[in-house]
């Protein structure tokens, strides 16, 4: 039983590590801002991601999880119609959400 135990903790140590979310093309166009940066553009919508802030019972990286929470964002982005979108606020338990920008 105590192998199980070790085997699982060394698993969900490593997989802390990874990224599950890529960018689209689409995403890979989007530009995250900050607010001051997004104040030529129009607001097109409002979108919140989501992901797994713990993983078999540990916490992930907050730096993982703010970049998956970041390209979900940018991978709904372009189903807006925008092309840019702005944190509002800290991520939260794996959730963010994102004001949604057309710039260009």
């Amino acid at each position: 039983m105590k192998r199980i135990i070790m085997v699982g903790a060394v698993a969900a140590l490593f997989l802390q590590g990874c990224a599950w979310v890529s960018l689209t093309p689409e995403g890979e166009r989007a530009r995250v801002l900050s607010a001051a940066s997004a104040q030529s553009c129009n607001k097109v919508g409002m979108t919140t991601s989501t992901t797994r802030s713990h993983l078999v019972g540990f916490r992930r990286k907050r730096s993982n999880v703010q970049e998956e929470l970041l390209a979900l964002a940018r991978n709904s982005a372009p189903s807006l119609g925008g092309d840019a979108v702005v944190p509002l606020g800290e991520p939260q338990n794996g959730r963010q959400s994102f004001d949604v920008y057309r710039c260009m």
